[in-house]
């Protein structure tokens, strides 16, 4: 008849092909102190630019608000076939966005927070179009800034926000 080992026990800690730890008097052996120490860096990586990926449900609503209402112009659009949801990015004065009827691609109520300058022209801009959807205040925020935030048709926001 074979011989039978029973199983055996993995302790935390214990080295491959060393025996286990025994326990005495319901005390354990003492283990290693966890390591404090900052994580290195160990590959030279320098990010060039955030590009958000904002979910959209509706072309036309989309290109109302963003191209029509905020400014921003189409960079360039993507579709794997025509009946296939858009990928689009737009764009302005610096600030690059991802738009996308991809249900994979993002959650939507997400919020940017912006850093740029020329908040008040901004929100003077979008007041004179009388945009029916949205009408922004300028916020006066307790960071020593000013902040114009607006929402999308599809519950994301974007704060645009300037230092004073």
């Amino acid at each position: 008849m074979p011989e039978t080992r029973s199983p055996r026990r993995v302790v935390r800690g214990a080295q491959p092909g060393t025996r286990s730890p025994r326990r005495v008097a319901g005390l354990r052996a003492p283990q290693p102190a966890p390591s404090h120490t900052e994580p290195q860096n160990t590959i030279d990586m320098e990010a060039s630019k955030v590009i958000p990926i904002l979910r959209i449900f509706d072309e036309t609503k989309a290109r109302e608000f963003y191209i029509g209402w905020l400014g921003f112009q189409v960079d360039w659009e993507h579709r794997f076939s025509d009946d296939a949801p858009l990928y689009m990015q737009v764009s302005r004065d610096g600030l690059v966005l991802h738009l996308s009827e991809h249900h994979g691609d993002s959650t939507p109520g997400g919020k940017i927070f912006i850093e740029c300058t020329g908040v008040r022209d901004f929100h003077k801009e979008l007041s004179e179009k009388q945009y029916k959807y949205n009408h922004p205040g300028l916020e006066q925020e307790p960071w020593n800034a000013i902040s114009v935030t607006v929402i999308d048709p599809f519950l994301n926001r974007l704060a645009f926000n300037e230092r004073l």
